[in-house]
């Protein structure tokens, strides 16, 4: 057994811990099995999450875009964290958010920024002066010399990648091995596959959503389409979702289904355009522009989602709905975790972005 990074007896005598991280909804779908499990591990401990905001701004028209992060909808309704700190967008609110976290004289504070680890080292020795800090850490190179000033003000450091990079890890993995490293908390492979407790008018919402479109009497099957991510790399062509419904209709066990597909809120006219341009029948465009939780709500009703690798492809394994992931090669460790209820598609070239996915090779999947 391994010794814990964090001293096992401050560990048992502090009263709470303080975690950094910037989280995208992914990052987050799997962190959230770790953070589920140390709460668990330590329950005299009162979990709080420092939400970086790695777009912050001066420019003040971007803030009330940043403020309505739909991660903090999924952060408020976890039990096992105590405190979240979400007002980080811009200069200003950055520095009363860490005026408020020194108020707090936290024991331990826990630097998980992959992103520049070494801003990270110093803002968690920033908020807490005399506490433990304990930091990810990029390994000796030129890099690490420039920031040596900043790494020396960890009390312990982590590697962000595992030691066996030959395993070919899921991120899930990753996220596990620091957690055992950091605290011993034990995360066995069937308690790293995301989850999402989705309140009750949020389900309810979804149902009434299907009776407005007319698909609760359906006789086929729902299918959740999801060609948008937050980089063009990512994305897949509105055209081709038209070519995949019209491609699946053609097969039997097809013919009778029902679609939705998603849209961010920028490119909704887009898909109004080509859904009217098609004139798909049993078509509809959906957009969880409320509150996070309308997402995986519709997501829990479907019967199969299709979805570029996105938040979208992680909620379905979270939700238990069979999902066709839509992928390039260079993040294989993003891959949906649960493959008993995943199919994954790469581009064929290493360079390719996820555009070169041709819609037969999504059939040939289906089939």
């Amino acid at each position: 057994m391994n010794v814990p990074l964090i001293p096992t007896d401050l560990l048992k005598k502090s009263d709470k811990i303080l975690f950094i991280a910037h989280l995208a909804l992914g990052d987050y779908t799997y962190l959230q099995n770790c953070f589920q499990a140390f709460a668990r591990a330590y329950p005299h401990l009162k979990l709080h999450l420092w939400v970086d905001e790695v777009r912050r701004t001066s420019d003040a028209s971007q803030w009330p875009h940043l403020k309505k992060n739909v991660l903090y909808d999924w952060l408020d309704a976890c039990d096992f964290i105590e405190k979240v700190y979400k007002q980080n967008y811009s200069p200003e609110l950055f520095q009363a958010s860490i005026r408020e976290a020194q108020q707090e004289h936290y024991p331990i504070v826990v630097s998980l920024g992959t992103l520049r680890p070494h801003f990270y080292a110093d803002l968690a020795r920033e908020i807490s002066p005399d506490g433990f800090v304990l930091g990810l850490k990029k390994p000796h190179g030129l890099q690490g010399l420039i920031h040596w000033f900043s790494y020396r003000k960890l009390d312990a450091s982590l590697d962000p990648d595992v030691a066996d990079r030959a395993s070919a890890p899921h991120i899930s993995d990753v996220h596990a091995d620091w957690f055992r490293q950091l605290a011993g908390v034990d995360i066995p492979p069937a308690g790293r596959i995301p989850f999402v407790h989705i309140p009750g008018q949020f389900v309810e919402g979804a149902k009434a959503r299907l009776h407005e479109w007319g698909f609760d009497g359906r006789q086929g099957k729902l299918v959740f389409i999801n060609p948008f991510a937050k980089t063009r790399k990512r994305c897949w062509p509105v055209e081709r979702v038209a070519e995949l419904i019209t491609t699946m209709r053609a097969q039997p066990e097809w013919r009778d289904a029902c679609f939705i597909v998603n849209a961010v809120p920028q490119e909704v006219d887009n898909v109004k355009a080509m859904l009217a341009r098609r004139q798909l029948d049993r078509t509809e465009l959906f957009s969880a522009n409320e509150n996070f939780f309308q997402l995986p709500a519709m997501l829990a009703q479907c019967d199969l989602i299709v979805s570029v690798e996105t938040a979208v492809m992680h909620l379905a394994n979270a939700v238990g709905v069979p999902v066709v992931a839509l992928m390039r090669q260079k993040t294989p460790e993003w891959a949906p975790v649960d493959k008993a209820n995943s199919t994954v598609i790469t581009a064929d070239q290493r360079r390719d972005w996820v555009k070169a996915i041709p819609v037969d090779a999504v059939m040939h999947a289906l089939a």
